[in-house]
């Protein structure tokens, strides 16, 4: 692969004509993986999709931010937050992640403290006890942002359906390509349409540089 005319045309696709050093570093981290394991370009293209929106573009490994007001928690949270309760849990990061994360995903009660402790980190963000436990980092869950463990995840997740049990060989084979349907690896459909767009502009820009 021609790494500059890949970077090139994710930069006018993308990124809006930029990227960091950083961006371009964790791209390549990345891409490296393709070179020690060849996978299918499409393959490639939906981490690297999937990357960009569960890092906000950073292509860097991040904490999840839940610095949420109380209209963005009864958005995001409905089933955990009444109106009353989201303008006390509103802009209240910590207290939003204990309650919204409670006894589910292997976290115990509220009062543990596990939402907080066991919060989204990584390239794609893994939640709850159960998966920092399937990762064998419970006991040090900022392992999840070093770069080595967070492609480890992430490829790991992907590849062997891991997350949810759905893997890319599922949506990716010989005979079918489904950018839309591949969401259903990390969380449903949700921004699946979107990732699925992200995607096709991540496999143009492999393809452009073969």
């Amino acid at each position: 692969m021609e790494h500059a005319k890949f970077f090139a045309g994710l930069r006018l696709s993308l990124f809006g004509g930029r990227l960091s050093t950083n961006q371009v570093n964790g791209i390549e981290a990345i891409v490296s993986e393709l070179e020690a394991r060849p996978l299918d370009s499409r393959w490639l293209a939906y981490i690297l999709a999937t990357t960009y929106h569960e890092t906000d573009k950073t292509m860097c490994a991040i904490s999840e931010n839940l610095n949420y007001s109380a209209a963005g928690l009864l958005a995001t949270f409905p089933k955990y937050f009444t109106v009353g309760e989201a303008g006390a849990y509103a802009r209240q990061p910590q207290r939003i992640a204990n309650r919204a994360y409670a006894n589910r995903m292997g976290n115990r009660d509220e009062a543990s403290g596990d939402g907080w402790r066991y919060r989204g980190r990584g390239l794609v963000q893994i939640t709850g006890r159960d998966n920092y436990t399937k990762y064998g980092i419970a006991d040090d869950p900022d392992k999840a942002l070093d770069p080595i463990k967070a492609i480890e995840i992430l490829f790991d997740g992907m590849t062997n359906g891991r997350f949810t049990g759905k893997k890319l060989s599922d949506f990716f084979t010989a005979t079918a390509t489904d950018w839309i349907g591949a969401r259903r690896i990390i969380n449903g459909s949700d921004r699946a349409v979107d990732i699925a767009g992200h995607a096709k502009k991540f496999a143009a820009a492999l393809e452009a540089a073969r």
